[in-house]
């Protein structure tokens, strides 16, 4: 039993999908622990595991929701916040955990007990570096974390911990979130870091029972849904960026042949104004790839355009200032070697630039 009993206040929210008996002793731990409102959801688990729900309704502590078929985790996670949303309007907050015995009671009570009113997520965060950890898992969540810190700017020692404290005041605004399945998680911290959302790590304890053999996630199809948002941004700043250099390419070529030989216009001139021209091209299709696919801006066009365009004008001219200056020190008048060393100028900018869209140009704002 616990020393210091949790909240009544705060629900503890536990989505499942065909269980096992590790569910049950989950339950057991989180009502023997003091909790007084567990939120379970079933989605759509097979009728051979049914019986670890109805076990669970039995108590009066639980409350179970059922989807009829498979949805996803972050179907499941939507459906407990529209749940408390709807009928729980006197919630501090709530705790999701997994059922498969990963998070221990005590980290679950820890994280409640950092939960506080402000926007802030607590985030239960395990040590990938023991002996214990499977290797992918281990892997997996080096890659994203690094991902993170060098394109989002979140440093978290642990992006995919299910075992998460929320305050209520982000119920609505986490229905809102994109995703459906394993993807959720992600986009919860991507899109409510960007509305300026802060997140808070605690350490729990990492614990794997027979190489996390009970995790439904798939490496290569969830992977890839965790990385979408981040893939259609790259991919989105590949087609400026070819856009871009197409054209600062044939514009480059051009001013060559003509001002800059009969003398009418230096080469720092002449890249310049290639780089205004493909600019202007490229960044208004980048703005609006950003805005529907990636950040699917709903309002606010013209006030994100005049921001993107004020950090796009900058840009563009560190981005010549640049070009210009190496070109000089390299000794090229070719258009070829010049477009390559803005390639690599432009590489460069581009990780300052996803980082300013994120958290300036494209924010959301609170709904």
């Amino acid at each position: 039993m616990a020393e210091t009993a949790p909240r009544g206040d705060v629900w503890v929210v536990l989505p499942s999908l065909n269980p096992s008996d590790n569910f049950d002793r989950v339950v057991d731990g989180v009502l023997q622990s003091g909790f007084a409102h567990l939120l379970i959801v079933d989605d759509g688990s097979r009728p051979d595991c049914k019986a670890h729900f109805r076990r669970a309704a039995e108590f009066p502590q639980c409350t179970v929701l059922t989807h009829e078929v498979n949805r996803g985790k972050g179907a499941a996670l939507k459906t407990a916040f529209a749940y408390l949303t709807q009928h729980c309007p006197d919630a501090f907050g709530a705790v999701t955990i997994d059922g498969d015995g990963q998070h221990l009671t005590r980290d679950i009570l820890r994280c409640a007990e950092a939960l506080d009113a402000s926007d802030t997520i607590v985030m239960g965060c395990r040590d990938f570096s023991g002996p214990d950890v499977p290797a992918r898992s281990a892997m997996g969540n080096r890659i994203t974390s690094a991902v993170f810190r060098l394109l989002c700017g979140i440093r978290l020692s642990d992006t995919q911990t299910g075992l998460r404290a929320l305050p209520a005041a982000l119920f609505r605004r986490l229905l809102n979130v994109r995703g459906e399945r394993f993807e959720y998680e992600t986009n919860m911290l991507l899109d409510l870091t960007r509305q300026g959302v802060k997140l808070r790590e605690v350490p729990i304890e990492t614990v794997y029972e027979d190489d996390n053999s009970e995790s439904h996630f798939r490496p290569v199809r969830d992977s890839l849904r965790i990385y979408k948002f981040i893939l259609l941004y790259l991919l989105s700043s590949l087609s400026g960026a070819l856009a871009d250099l197409l054209v600062f390419y044939f514009a480059r070529l051009l001013l060559q042949r003509g001002a800059v030989t009969d003398g009418s216009m230096t080469e720092a001139s002449a890249v310049l104004v290639a780089t205004v021209i493909a600019r202007a091209v490229s960044s208004f299709l980048n703005f609006n790839l950003n805005n529907r696919v990636v950040f699917r801006g709903q309002s606010g066009y013209g006030k994100k355009l005049a921001r993107y365009y004020a950090l796009a004008v900058p840009q563009m001219l560190l981005s010549a200032g640049l070009v210009a200056l190496l070109s000089r020190l390299a000794d090229t008048g070719a258009s070829f070697l010049t477009t390559l060393i803005k390639f690599v100028v432009d590489i460069c900018l581009f990780f300052l630039s996803f980082r300013i869209q994120q958290t300036w140009v494209f924010r959301g704002g609170k709904s």
